[in-house]
Order: structure tokens, then sequence, then C-alpha cells
């Protein structure tokens, strides 16, 4: 199969952008309050008595068709997951003016949902952060949460105590430039620049810089150095697989800084290192192999943001000349 070029890469994905309505968005994230008001009792108790063990806090997978939660082993504590879904729901509420919030009931579940970052204090709380492993106080999932209770606190009827943002805050600055106590590097904190915009001048260079040089690889990025995620060394300590939604994670990131020809090149990589099935999880180390998780909608989706991106600012600079 002959792959596309840019441009026809350009023109099919804003095709697929162009077909998702507003409502889809909308009922997307009313499903989620929803589901939190399923279990608005489990949030009611986690607010009063601080969560213990993993499965006391709130779940971030769910059975697709029963939305029970899932039971078995599994990195469930993701305060990141939380503060997530406050940004979001903030960005669309008072950003884009969509109306996500529009009964008492999601007001309600909202509000508790800050609560519920309190009692956890999750500026200090160990969780299994964005890869669901390795239980430690990540810097991706405190940047996360400051990150939903600032765009929330946003709303006349969400009442977000500004010490709770300053907490976390004061505990990001202290694990900055690390994202934690065992990672000094990690492809995560590319989520404190985009798309949470809660790090400096200074903490940005030096978090891209370091993903940069520790992590960027040909096909992709490694997550953190010692990844043990189809890593094909037997001692599981190098030759970390190479994770392709990196590429366009540094994509979306350079065209917001302005520097549309890196951003252009890490594009065209990735045209490359597509498939007919579409972009892969991943490449194994060193190799034009990738693995079985093809295509993998955080890959897809995260390129169709970078090509988005791109389109819209070449479009602007046409615009302004």
């Amino acid at each position: 199969m002959a792959r596309l070029t840019y441009d026809q890469l350009i023109k099919k994905h804003l095709t697929i952008l162009k077909s998702l309505k507003t409502k889809s968005v909308e009922r997307t994230y009313r499903a989620i309050l929803n589901l939190f008001l399923r279990y608005e009792e489990k949030i009611d108790w986690a607010i009063q008595n601080k969560p213990q063990a993993p499965h006391q806090y709130i779940h971030a997978r769910f059975h697709p068709e029963t939305f029970d939660e899932f039971w078995e082993e599994w990195g469930n504590k993701q305060n990141d997951a939380v503060g997530c879904i406050l940004f979001r729901i903030g960005e669309l509420e008072t950003r884009s003016h969509r109306c996500i919030l529009k009964t008492p009931d999601h007001l309600r579940i909202i509000n508790k949902l800050v609560k519920y970052l309190q009692s956890i204090e999750y500026w200090q709380d160990p969780d299994y952060g964005i890869w669901e492993e390795n239980q430690e106080l990540h810097a991706s999932s405190v940047g996360a949460c400051v990150a939903g209770l600032k765009s929330i606190s946003s709303h006349p009827h969400i009442e977000v105590p500004a010490n709770l943002i300053l907490k976390g805050e004061k505990s990001l600055s202290q694990l900055l430039p690390r994202e934690s106590h065992q990672k000094f590097v990690d492809l995560a904190l590319l989520s404190l620049i985009w798309p949470y915009h809660i790090v400096n001048d200074q903490q940005k260079d030096q978090i891209l810089n370091n993903v940069e040089y520790h992590l960027q690889k040909e096909k992709g990025v490694v997550r953190y150095k010692g990844d043990r995620y189809y890593n094909r060394n037997p001692d599981g300590y190098s030759e970390e697989a190479e994770w392709t939604f990196g590429l366009s994670w540094l994509a979306i990131i350079h065209q917001q800084l302005g520097n549309l020809e890196k951003a252009k090149e890490l594009i065209k990589d990735l045209i490359a290192i597509d498939t007919p099935q579409g972009l892969p999880e991943l490449y194994f180390s060193n190799s034009p192999e990738y693995n079985a998780n093809t295509p993998l909608g955080w890959s897809e989706s995260l390129f169709i943001v970078a090509l988005y991106e791109m389109n819209e600012r070449v479009t602007q600079n046409q615009r302004a000349t």
C-alpha cells in the first residue's frame, strides 16, 4: 500500500476532525460525570476518610458496557486522571463556552472532586501515574491536579481553595526537573508543557531538553530509562521501546513554541514510521519491528492533533503574509 504524502495526510485527518460534532464532545464529558455520580458514595467516603489502599481511590478503568470498576490488580490509583478531567471540563466551560455542567448534579460532583483531591492530599500522595506503574510522587500527576484545579476554578459555581493550588505548585517546584525520586526524566513531563501549560520558561526548556537528549529516538520516544515494557534486552535496563506518540507530542510543543521547521521534521518522521494499519503503540529499540498494538488510539489521536496544529499554523502564517 502506497504511503500518503504530507498534504494528503493533512486533508485526511482534517476531514476526520470536521466530522466530530460539538455535541459529541459534550456528551462524552457528561458521560464521564455520570460515571462519577454512579460512584458518588465512594467519593463521599474518600472525602471523609483519607484513602489508604488503591481500591479506595477513584478508579481509572471501567468496563465499557457495564461501567463497573475493574478489580484486577492494576495501577488504579491515578490522581492525574482526576486532574486531567477537571482541566478539560474547565477549558471547555470557560474558554470554549461549551455547556458541559448542565445540571445541579454535575456541579455537585465536580465540587466533590475538588474536595476529593484535598482529602487525598494530592500534592504529597504517591500514585501510579500516567503509565499505571511504580507508585511514587510523580511531578506529572501533581501537575495534572494543579492544572485541573486552576482550570475549573474559573467556573463561578465551583469552589477551589487558593491554598489547595498553592500546595500543589510548591510540591511541583520541589520535584522538578525530575519526574519522581526514581526517575530523572520521563516522557510524561511533556504534559506540564502541553496541554497543561503550568511550567515557567526555564522549567519548560529544561524538560524539553532533557526529554530530547535522553529519551528521543529515531522511531519514537522512550518513556523513561529502564522501561521494561517491550524491552528487548534480557537485563531489562537498556534497549527500551520507542513510543511513536512521543514524536507527535514533541511536534505539538515545537509548533506552539514557534519552531515550525522542527515540528515539520518530526511530522515527516511520523509519516515515515506509519504503517498501512496506522501508527503503532511502539517500535522495538533500534528495530523496524513494531508491537501488536497497532493502530493505537493514543498514537493516532496525537498524530491527528499534530497535523491539525501544523495546518492551523501554516494557514495563519499565509494569512499574515
